[in-house]
């Protein structure tokens, strides 16, 4: 029954986390960057699940590429799949980047919803050293010892056209991204919060109830009364209605307005705090850390340097 209970609620937290994903990935923010970066790297751009590595192209390939022309074959597929494995075991926190034996290179970098991994950003894959005649040789060699047959000639134009990022500029888009995935990690966030898909009247007039006074001590049961339903029925419907236990609502919608009262540089830390609604530093440390990722002081510091590289 426990085990029952664990995995009804990691799927309803993976199926909470896809919704997210799916309003991240039609977003207008996510549509312009994706197009933004296409133009300026020449590389796709897809954002997916924290689970599962994928083809960076997303069904819009370049069938004449070089990485799609090796996907065609199914070792070398193995092979990319086998160092995007490998790459899956590194710290889920970091940047992940994986070269294939053809020295093709993708990276992922995590996109944050609260506490935890919602996704990744994900890049096509690139060269971080120029093609030469040696390099495309053995590679042609393996693949015919894996009894492949090829239009070599072809190969060999796709390969010597493929994107060459020095490391230095690599390293520069992957900060890129990762501006990016801290922009996409707040409107996450911000989704959590205001998702309203399906919503009954009465966990309407709750969530309006809360917003108006958030800033206050509540209870779960001033709440449950202002919406006209019992203590039991509103943590079921509650619950079932925004994926997550009142608390914890409770707590990302303070958070919600003490990240926008912290852009002001005049407001103290502590004073965006209790004006939140939170009781205590501690409680609010703790609920700032858990939801956002990172302290009240590195969320503020954060701010001048994204604007300075705007």
């Amino acid at each position: 029954l426990v085990c029952k209970i664990a995995m009804s609620k990691q799927n309803a937290s993976r199926s909470s986390d896809q919704e997210v994903l799916r309003h991240l990935s039609r977003s207008q923010i996510f549509k312009d960057y994706e197009r933004a970066f296409s133009k300026a790297m020449g590389l796709p751009l897809n954002i997916r699940g924290r689970d599962s590595w994928s083809p960076s192209h997303h069904g819009k390939e370049d069938h004449d590429s070089f990485a799609s022309i090796l996907a065609r074959f199914n070792k070398a597929r193995s092979a990319c799949l086998k160092a995007q494995t490998d790459a899956s075991r590194e710290p889920e926190s970091t940047t992940r980047t994986v070269t294939w034996f053809a020295g093709l290179s993708e990276s992922a970098v995590p996109v944050y919803a609260g506490d935890h991994i919602l996704g990744f950003l994900e890049t096509g894959e690139v060269m971080l050293k120029s093609p030469t005649k040696k390099h495309f040789a053995s590679i042609t060699r393996q693949l015919r010892a894996w009894g492949y047959k090829a239009d070599w000639k072809q190969l060999e134009r796709a390969y010597f056209r493929s994107c060459v990022l020095s490391s230095a500029k690599y390293r520069a888009m992957l900060r890129l991204l990762s501006i990016f995935a801290q922009h996409l990690s707040i409107l996450s966030n911000q989704l959590v919060v205001q998702r309203e898909k399906d919503e009954s009247a009465n966990m309407s007039r709750a969530r309006q109830f809360i917003e108006k006074h958030q800033a206050e001590p509540l209870s779960l049961g001033r709440v449950a009364q202002a919406a006209n339903i019992s203590r039991h029925y509103f943590c079921k419907m509650f619950k079932k209605a925004t994926g997550m236990n009142f608390i914890d609502y409770l707590s990302r919608v303070r958070v919600e307005r003490s990240k926008t009262l912290l852009l002001n540089p005049n407001s103290r830390i502590s004073e965006a705090a209790f004006a939140s609604g939170f009781q205590s530093m501690t409680n609010f440390n703790r609920a700032f850390k858990r939801i956002v990722g990172r302290s009240p002081t590195q969320f503020r510091e954060s701010f001048p340097k994204l604007r300075r590289l705007a």
